[in-house]
């Protein structure tokens, strides 16, 4: 029973993340817009919410770019680079939902099965997020080096010629960050990938759960398609709101290039939302937001309407 959860939960994401992943390869461009490099990472930019550029403002050396929207960036991407260019990094999709979220969700239902009251059938909400935490950490830490390749992957496309890493797959990716980077270079930004996680597990999954019973509870709808996605849904707005923040600067340190003898942009996770607050604003930290909400609602209801199907075909085994 507990590999059967394995199984389960891999196939969904595995399905969801390959079909809502240029989603979020637009949500990581639109998370590194008025990122400035490491030479001019102080410099006066432009706030998040700015409307209209400060007329005051005469120390910006290097010029910003206006923020666009996900549709724009979208069209930018398939204008510049491609249609192929939205599925960027699939293959570190495919190696990280095998490796984080398979685990993740295998480990949570193995929980969810042991703290279960065998007289209600039911979980307490609190033994609910405390299982998605753990869940969540240990799937992370497992599945880190396919996530910074996955980053990487996806945010190419927006260097110029001359700084772009040409990764040819996950595999690569990870061979030449081991090569120059060395091997703990797979596991930057880890700290930022085991928070998130367990935010997105205990948020995603717990939630998931809660408004489904809920809905059941009060005889709103039956046990079917439609309960699934409102619940799902509901349960991907929750763990949007809660990991964008963590999102952004998991996004940008995992990204910064880090020159031989030279001091990284970055000296972690903490050091890089001070920057960016200071330079951007902090609503920078949700910058990405709506098509973070975009990509968690849809990655949410076919994670979970996929895997009701999946336990229906599996349920004799």
């Amino acid at each position: 029973m507990g590999v059967k959860g394995f199984v389960e939960g891999g196939i969904a994401s595995i399905i969801a993340g390959c079909s809502t992943h240029p989603l979020d390869l637009i949500k990581v461009r639109m998370q590194l817009q008025g990122e400035a490099s490491a030479s001019t990472q102080m410099q006066t930019l432009r706030p998040a919410l700015a409307f209209h550029p400060p007329n005051n403002t005469t120390n910006v050396h290097v010029p910003v770019a206006p923020r666009v929207g996900p549709v724009a960036v979208g069209v930018r991407i398939v204008q510049q680079e491609g249609v192929a260019a939205l599925f960027s990094g699939i293959s570190a999709t495919v190696l990280r939902q095998t490796l984080y979220s398979t685990t993740r969700m295998g480990l949570y239902d193995m929980l969810k099965k042991k703290w279960t009251d065998p007289n209600t059938k039911s979980m307490p909400l609190g033994k609910k997020i405390v299982a998605g935490l753990i869940a969540g950490g240990i799937g992370a830490a497992v599945g880190n080096p396919a996530d910074v390749a996955m980053v990487r992957m996806q945010a190419d496309g927006r260097l110029s010629a001359a700084q772009r890493r040409n990764y040819k797959s996950v595999v690569d990716a990870i061979t030449q960050m081991s090569k120059n980077e060395g091997v703990t270079s797979l596991w930057r930004g880890s700290s930022l990938t085991v928070n998130r996680a367990m935010l997105v597990t205990a948020s995603q999954l717990a939630s998931y759960d809660e408004f489904k019973e809920m809905i059941l509870a009060k005889g709103l709808m039956k046990d079917g398609l439609g309960t699934h996605v409102t619940a799902s849904f509901a349960a991907g707005f929750v763990a949007a709101v809660v990991t964008n923040p963590v999102d952004v600067i998991k996004t940008r340190v995992m990204n910064m290039k880090v020159e031989p003898g030279a001091a990284p942009p970055y000296n972690g996770a903490l050091d890089c939302a001070m920057k960016t607050i200071k330079a951007e604003g902090p609503m920078a930290l949700y910058k990405g937001f709506i098509p973070t909400i975009s990509r968690q609602g849809p990655f949410t209801i076919v994670l979970f309407v996929t895997l009701e199907q999946v336990r229906k075909l599996l349920k004799d085994f």
